[in-house]
């Protein structure tokens, strides 16, 4: 069978003949199929200088006609332009075509109306198609980098899912994230609708799907851990007046950093009254990856093969790493079992002077030296699963409000274990804390510390106080 491509500027006479003449081809030749490709006059050389770069190809005018080796596979073979193709379909099959010059301008004209035409109803149809609205704050922190052209790729939330890209910043950031934007811009995803810059004002978090909060909060010289404390308070106060006043009622909020995380949490939670409990989380995957690489350097393994690490308590605080449900996959050791059979970590590692001393150790080292990549592909796995389901069995830490489980004080932001399924989250119960409720209870009382320092900002507040210190709003 014999396929061609035809394609050529949609005002072009020349491809309105060849046009004609593929199609009577079509109708009376079984073997003879075309497909045909026009473009609007402003588009068409950048088209044709693509096709042919990617193809090898020498051509400079409309139309262009190639055809496709369907029983080879491989780019297709260039024929050439009008006239190679009559020539071809002379040579060929005895045909060719006597269409008058006035006949081929008309239909030209009437090609380039049609284009117009699907041009402007495809673009009705995309202004129809609401894209989600993601907005990360602190945008210019380098984390943001590392994670736009994970959103943009289309895997966290489906091909067919486009997004508009919001960043968000203070005034004096705005240069940094112009320059980001026109980066993520030139990566010219297909599913990436718009990206936009904002510093804090009255529209943050305009019709909000998505927040992911990058602030941090790292005390200056003189200050003090309350100073810092309160510094989160007002800045999370600002932003849980923007989203109950601009996010839309499901928004989704995912807050990560690297200090005060629980804190951030609850406070803006509770200055959003509007906000489900449900649908704020703190991310603590990336101390679980951090020990996960720990055991997995320990057992000379991958650390893909550590399962069910679980972070307790206080993301950037007083944080318990517990191996007590931890599970290793494909150990070499004296038992062995299909690919979905696994071990407990603790019974696979006999080391109980580095379980007991060293593990922490080297993950608090680890701890300390934030990792931008890794914060970057902890969020992305944290958003993959709330749209997509864990895996099955598979647990993974958040920072949730605390109904009391595991005896943990009630209305604080707790790292805990949960599994997603259908786009929420359930905290998984089953899990036998005995062993740990003294550092379950020591890391509460840590929180229920930050969360009176921050509330008592708001109650001993006076008139007029709310402002940074150079007069722009904290973000």
């Amino acid at each position: 069978m014999a396929k061609f491509v035809l394609a050529g500027r949609a005002d072009c006479p020349y491809y309105a003949k060849a046009e004609a003449l593929a199609d009577f081809l079509t109708k009376s030749l079984d073997d003879f199929k075309v497909h045909k490709i026009t473009h609007h006059p402003d588009d068409w050389e950048f088209w044709l200088e693509d096709i042919c770069e990617k193809n090898g190809w020498k051509h400079m005018c409309s139309p262009i006609i190639w055809r496709e080796l369907l029983n080879r596979g491989g780019k297709g073979l260039l024929l050439g332009g009008f006239n190679e193709f009559m020539e071809y379909a002379q040579h060929y099959y005895g045909i060719t075509s006597d269409m008058i010059t006035l006949e081929m301008k008309k239909i030209a004209q009437e090609n380039l109306e049609t284009n117009i035409k699907i041009q402007k109803e495809e673009k009705e149809i995309l202004s129809l198609i609401k894209p989600l609205q993601i907005w990360i704050s602190s945008a210019s922190e380098s984390t943001s980098y590392h994670l736009i052209p994970i959103l943009a790729n289309g895997e966290l939330f489906g091909m067919e899912t486009e997004i508009s890209i919001n960043l968000l910043d203070k005034s004096h950031n705005m240069e940094a994230l112009q320059a980001l934007m026109m980066e993520a811009q030139d990566l010219a995803f297909p599913l990436l609708r718009n990206v936009s810059v904002h510093s804090v004002s009255d529209e943050a978090f305009l019709m909000a799907d998505i927040i992911i909060v990058l602030d941090d909060f790292v005390p200056h010289e003189g200050e003090t851990h309350g100073d810092c404390t309160q510094k989160v308070a007002k800045q999370c106060k600002q932003y849980g007046d923007l989203i109950e006043r601009n996010a839309n009622k499901e928004v989704k909020i995912i807050v990560a950093g690297h200090t005060f995380v629980n804190l951030k949490t609850l406070m803006i939670l509770k200055h959003a009254p509007s906000l489900r409990q449900h649908n704020i989380i703190a991310v603590a995957a990336e101390l679980e990856w951090k020990a996960k690489a720990q055991v997995a350097k320990k057992l000379s393994m991958s650390a893909t093969e550590i399962k069910d690490v679980v972070v307790w308590g206080n993301i950037s605080g007083m944080a318990y790493l517990d191996l007590h449900t931890a599970k290793v996959f494909n150990y070499d050791g004296a038992i062995w079992g299909p690919p979905t059979f696994s071990q407990s970590v603790l019974d696979v590692i006999y080391d109980r002077k580095w379980l007991a001393e060293d593990f922490n150790s080297e993950c608090v080292s680890r701890i300390l030296h934030h990792s931008d990549i890794l914060a970057a592909h902890t969020i992305a796995i944290v958003i993959q699963y709330w749209f997509q389901d864990s895996p099955p069995g598979e647990l993974i830490s958040l920072g949730v409000i605390s109904e009391g489980q595991f005896g943990i004080p009630e209305g604080i932001i707790f790292s805990m274990p949960v599994t997603f399924q259908g786009e929420k989250w359930e905290v998984f119960s089953e899990v036998d804390t005995m062993n740990i409720q003294k550092y379950l209870q020591e890391a509460g009382k840590e929180l229920l510390m930050e969360k009176t320092i921050g509330l008592s900002v708001f109650h001993n507040q006076l008139p007029g106080e709310g402002a940074s210190e150079d007069g722009e709003d904290a973000i």
